[in-house]
């Protein structure tokens, strides 16, 4: 199933990430989580480092963008299942 919009004045989305749903949501403190795993400071540094993920980087992003308690099992999940929910994710910023 492909990511569709849960809230789309918050940005958030919801994905099917190995067989269940998962809400995904860009927020400052994800960004501050993202920013702290890659070392790097800023909008523009951090966007040049997601250019080039890893698999582990998908792990930690997925991990960061989730507004679920429930922890992410990787090994479920395919990698396109993983970068189609990040996509949008970040296509909901704007609107």
């Amino acid at each position: 199933m492909s990511p569709s919009k849960l809230n789309p004045a918050r940005g958030e989305v919801t994905a099917s990430l190995g067989g269940r749903s998962v809400r995904l949501c860009v927020t400052l403190g994800a960004l501050a989580q993202l920013e702290g795993h890659f070392g790097v400071a800023g909008f523009d540094a951090l966007g040049e480092r997601l250019k080039h993920l890893g698999a582990a980087d998908l792990g930690v992003m997925l991990a960061a963008l989730s507004m679920d308690d429930a922890p992410i099992d990787m090994a479920q999940i395919a990698l396109s299942e993983a970068l189609g929910a990040v996509v949008a994710a970040f296509e909901a910023l704007h609107g």
